[in-house]
């Protein structure tokens, strides 16, 4: 019963949320809700306080006042268990660069828990989402910028989540590149994930989200 209750709230919700640091207010009073299986694009100008919301929804950083809540879990208190059902694709790339790709979804597997069969499967299939099949087993300091991209994507996907949070993915890549985020976007949206994408790129916003949130 508490699954089920669980599951029938929105993916992401926040109340009155306010963080500052120090004499800093960067974010004030902000309200959002995301409901299940839906692209929500979270728009704004550089200093809105983007990144800080993302941090917040992540339990990387605690609000100084309001509540929020992912998956129906509050966060920070259930920060844990809610990461283990989020997948975060962060706006620098966290590669191993001096590990293969492979080696770098198995390392990232293996810190959500997976092992063994269910380990290689999920490589296999994040591999073959980001078309790098055939540069699996070369180091990620040869990647072009694209690329990795790409792969800071699937690492994001290892474990199945239910809710996706990207902060600014296709910011100083190749056309391609991002196009080729784009089709793997809709191809996961229309699968039912949940996806929180944040951008500067109002066209982005257009062609990708259900709804947007704008936050000056």
């Amino acid at each position: 019963e508490v699954l089920t209750s669980l599951a029938e709230q929105p993916a992401i919700e926040l109340r009155d949320v306010v963080k500052t640091f120090d004499a800093i207010t960067a974010v004030n009073g902000l309200h959002l809700t995301v409901p299940r299986g839906i692209v929500m694009g979270l728009l704004g100008p550089n200093g809105a306080g983007k990144s800080t919301t993302m941090r917040m929804l992540t339990g990387q950083s605690t609000p100084t006042s309001g509540t929020i809540e992912v998956l129906g879990l509050p966060m920070p208190k259930q920060s844990k268990l809610a990461r283990a059902r989020m997948g975060v694709v962060p706006q620098l790339d966290n590669l191993e660069t001096e590990l293969t790709a492979r080696e770098n979804l198995s390392f990232f597997g293996r810190m959500q828990g997976l092992s063994g069969a269910r380990l290689q499967e999920r490589v296999a299939a994040c591999l073959a989402i980001a078309r790098l099949q055939d540069l699996a087993d070369r180091h990620v300091d040869t990647y072009s910028g694209g690329l990795k991209r790409r792969l800071n994507l699937v690492i994001g996907l290892i474990h199945e989540p239910q809710l996706l949070i990207l902060d600014e993915p296709t910011v100083g890549i190749d056309p391609q590149s991002r196009n080729f985020i784009h089709e793997a976007l809709r191809t996961l949206h229309e699968s039912g994930m949940t996806i929180l994408y944040t951008t500067h790129y109002m066209e982005e916003a257009e062609n990708l989200c259900d709804d947007i949130a704008i936050i000056d």
